[in-house]
């Protein structure tokens, strides 16, 4: 992923209104940020409980959602995007309004991710969890990047309606 300004991210989201966008908490530490291993931007808001925010590059744009989360339970739990494995709380049920005229009747979409956002971490081997694994397989770094990217494309559809 490329470094990203407040203003592009701002500028992203889909499943907000642009007030909302505008009143967002975007990390302050953008210029530290590992992009080079990052295949998506995510974090917690830490001004609201329970809010997260993930923006990911399409093609020479960036898809923003807004989501809310809830913390899984101590048994053992998979990210969907990235198929690693968490105990503790370490997966949670990310759900955000879908985008457009749906979202604003109030339909939601939610999958069960990271609940530290660090996905592309944990796939390039850079980052292990605390007390979860990630099973062994026999897939290129490449192959587990590749999919990571099909597991977000597949989610922003759903938040799209697609």
């Amino acid at each position: 992923m490329q470094p990203v300004t407040e203003a592009q991210i701002r500028g992203s989201f889909i499943n907000c209104s642009k007030g909302d966008a505008k009143r967002l908490s975007v990390p302050k530490d953008l210029a530290g940020r590992p992009w080079e291993d990052l295949d998506f931007l995510g974090w917690e808001d830490p001004t609201l409980a329970a809010r997260c925010y993930i923006v990911v590059p399409e093609g020479d744009a960036l898809v923003g959602v807004a989501l809310r989360a809830e913390r899984g339970t101590r048994r053992t739990q998979m990210c969907a995007l990235c198929l690693t494995t968490h105990t503790g709380g370490g997966v949670g049920l990310l759900t955000g309004k879908k985008a457009g005229e749906s979202g604003r009747k109030g339909d939601t979409v939610g999958t069960y991710i990271c609940a530290d956002l660090q996905c592309s971490l944990y796939v390039r081997g850079k980052k292990t969890p605390a007390l979860g694994s990630r099973y062994r397989e026999d897939l290129a770094e490449e192959e587990k990047i590749a999919r990571l990217g099909g597991n977000l494309t597949a989610f922003l559809a759903r938040v799209r309606g697609v």
